[in-house]
């Protein structure tokens, strides 16, 4: 067998194991930092209700009669933390014919780049088919063989554009434009807030974690996204749009509440993405898995510990120096136990949040890499032989080649932010239409 296979066969193991044992737990933060949220949300926090919840409690009444696959992972909950599929199921209610699981699997025991491979679930005895890297081809071929006609999205996002399960989605719903099918989307917040932020994907660099021209922070929900992508999308890459796309919205919330304040548990999206402030950073700091520094993979605190072998105590100082609004920065020393740098003693800084509501996590992401390269000759950007054509990782997450160019230029910060603000704000206009949740200042 083949190292990925074996992976598999283990999770599946896991996955029998612990249905038979009862203890396929669901991964919880219990409160840190600037937006931390507890399994009850804080005493006082305001109540939100995301689509799932509101569905729930309706009875699924808007499934009633279908036959139901759906998209999620362990982030589609209820308030009482059983998955939706397992609610369902037991509801008795929903006629679910499959359930796709994206990236890090429909259970969450595949790390990044990974999933669990199609199996049935032990739990209930639904198949679980591998939607992760599916062309829409192969979800066609795999709603077919479900025998669906409604799809259900459910699954928390984060925000940035090179998180792979709104391209997920996206590519659902071009196989439900296919098939015919009706898609529902049962809405979750954005951790990250309603303003978009950052460049703009271009063509010649779509792939796999920036499929279409949006934003590197969107500043959307999932539901918002999906009616984007239905009339902006669709209809140049599959000659139509949705038969019906319905959004169960969330209530009691707004784009400028901080998650902590949402009253909600915050179920990690992903193994590396274990609380919501790592997910207030991500647009920002994710852009270093385009470079030869460690993004904290392998520590407790990935996308806040920032680090190299070569890195000293200058770039805490330079950084503290710059006052960047919303930040601090502690001089930090850590040894990832997997990924970049292995085993290997990582100088850098562990990047704090102290006022969310003034943070711009790209800026932050643009003023660090601005200062790696002026400190350090052995910066690099991670180059990958597999793509000759379009070799730097950093191109795929930034959307062009301009970034790279412009920061291995020597351009300064302002440079580079500036360069993005036209494009950022006909992104903007171009999204209102589709916008469900009232921003502040509109």
């Amino acid at each position: 067998m083949t190292d990925r296979t074996e992976r598999i066969v283990d999770r599946r193991r896991l996955l029998t194991t612990a249905a038979a044992t009862g203890a396929l737990a669901v991964p919880l933060v219990a409160g840190s930092g600037a937006s931390a949220a507890t399994p009850g949300g804080r005493p006082g926090a305001r109540r939100t209700m995301t689509g799932a919840e509101r569905a729930a409690r309706d009875g699924w009444r808007l499934l009633a009669g279908r036959k139901v696959g759906v998209v999620t992972n362990p982030t589609g909950v209820l308030t009482n933390l059983r998955s939706i599929v397992d609610e369902m199921h037991e509801s008795q209610q929903v006629d679910i014919r499959g359930v796709f699981g994206p990236e890090h699997g429909f259970r969450g025991t595949a790390q990044a780049g990974e999933s669990e491979g199609t199996h049935k679930d032990p739990r209930t005895g639904i198949t679980v088919y591998d939607a992760y890297g599916a062309t829409t081809d192969d979800l066609v071929t795999m709603y077919r063989e479900a025998g669906v006609d409604t799809i259900v999205f459910d699954i928390q996002d984060v925000g940035a554009r090179f998180y792979t399960y709104v391209w997920t989605m996206y590519t659902a719903m071009k196989a439900a434009v296919e098939t015919k099918a009706r898609f529902v989307v049962l809405d979750r917040p954005n951790p990250v807030g309603g303003v978009a932020r950052g460049p703009m994907m271009t063509e010649a660099f779509t792939s796999g974690v920036g499929a279409e021209a949006i934003v590197q922070a969107h500043g959307m929900t999932v539901g918002e996204l999906a009616r984007y992508f239905d009339r902006e999308f669709l209809p140049e890459d599959t000659g139509g749009r949705l038969t019906e796309l319905q959004v169960v919205e969330v209530t009691g919330w707004r784009p400028s509440t901080l998650y902590a304040d949402t009253g909600l548990p915050w179920v990690m999206p992903s193994p590396n993405m274990p609380t919501p402030d790592t997910a207030l950073l991500y647009p920002g700091t994710g852009m270093f898995e385009g470079t030869n520094l460690s993004e904290g993979r392998g520590t407790t605190r990935p996308f806040e510990l920032i680090g190299a072998p070569y890195v000293d105590h200058r770039l805490a100082e330079r950084l503290t120096a710059r006052r960047i609004p919303g930040v601090e920065f502690r001089e930090a020393y850590f040894t990832p136990t997997f990924s970049k740098h292995e085993g290997k003693v990582c100088g850098g800084v562990q990047v704090g949040i102290t006022d969310a509501a003034r943070l711009d996590p790209i800026r932050v992401g643009v003023e660090m890499l601005v200062a790696l390269k002026a400190l350090y000759p052995d910066f690099a950007w991670r180059y990958d032989d597999y793509d000759p054509k379009r070799p730097y990782w950093i191109d795929k997450l930034t959307g062009s080649t301009r970034l790279r160019m412009q920061i291995s230029g020597g351009a300064s910060v302002a440079t580079v932010v500036g360069a993005w603000q036209r494009e950022l704000a006909a992104f903007d206009r171009r999204r209102s239409p589709h916008l469900l949740y009232r921003r502040d200042g509109r």
